[in-house]
């Protein structure tokens, strides 16, 4: 039996510093601002939302924590870099193209990027 999907996804990240958080991810990554407390700050992405949760100390994962899924990943690297967002580069990888992104044997593209927190995030095209 297939399970019903429960609804709209809402991701969390955690942060250190809601005041940082808030200015990358809304000028930076260029979402939608929604509200803030002193437990999160919440942007709309999309049909989705993205709780920043304040969390205090916390150790980033050595992984990608959440990605978007793009239709032009060049042009959108581009706009995000125009806006000062850094994107990664991994040697062991392989290649990656002068904007930063990878091609996977796929045909994917992939390009990461951390948040001030250290928190790695992607941006992917897929075939």
């Amino acid at each position: 039996m297939k399970m019903a999907a429960p609804g709209t996804l809402i991701g969390f990240i955690p942060t250190r510093d809601g005041d940082a958080a808030r200015a990358f991810y809304e000028q930076k990554v260029g979402l939608h601002f929604i509200s803030e407390d002193q437990f999160a700050v919440l942007f709309q992405s999309g049909e989705n939302m993205i709780r920043i949760a304040r969390t205090g100390s916390f150790t980033p994962a050595p992984f990608t924590i959440l990605g978007w899924q793009s239709t032009n990943i060049e042009h959108d690297v581009r706009a995000m870099s125009a806006r000062g967002v850094v994107f990664e580069r991994y040697d062991y990888m392989g290649p990656q193209d002068e904007l930063g992104i990878w091609t996977a044997p796929s045909g994917a593209k992939v390009a990461w990027f951390k948040d001030p927190d250290g928190n790695t995030l992607s941006i992917s095209q897929h075939l």
